[in-house]
């Protein structure tokens, strides 16, 4: 297999510290954890962007996202947790893979804000009367 994640996801990588997996999906400690606890959530069959998988996977990968959510909660006592994925060019592991990053007050991982003003804010009508648009025409 040519892809990272594919290997991750299915086993093939070495030293891997597999949390959960099922027949879809196989949850890993991420290697540079930003806090203890990170877990990426990776589907077993290839994927690099969300729109791209069948429902049963994604479902997968939803209540994957649930039930690890639930222990790390328990098990870290963070304030919250962050659960991410970046598609497209910013998916730099060119496979689907979700981020669950337990959080706490103070640990300087922020929201950025746009380098670049867009005003987005200002169209927010236009913008959901396109989407409602593109929507009605699936």
């Amino acid at each position: 297999m040519e892809c990272l994640g594919c290997r991750i996801a299915n086993g093939i990588e070495p030293n891997l510290n597999i949390v959960y997996e099922n027949e879809f999906i196989t949850c890993v400690l991420d290697i540079a954890p930003f806090n203890e606890g990170h877990t990426l959530i990776l589907p077993k069959k290839h994927y690099r962007d969300v729109e791209e998988m069948e429902s049963e996977t994604a479902y997968a990968i939803m209540d994957a996202s649930k039930k690890l959510s639930i222990a790390l909660k328990s098990l870290f006592k963070p304030d919250g947790i962050r659960i991410c994925q970046d598609g497209g060019q910013f998916n730099d592991l060119t496979h689907y893979h979700m981020h669950l990053i337990p959080r706490y007050e103070g640990d300087g991982f922020t929201w950025g804000e746009p380098l670049h003003p867009h005003g987005a804010e200002k169209r927010l009508n236009q913008t959901k009367e396109k989407i409602l648009k593109e929507l009605s025409e699936e």
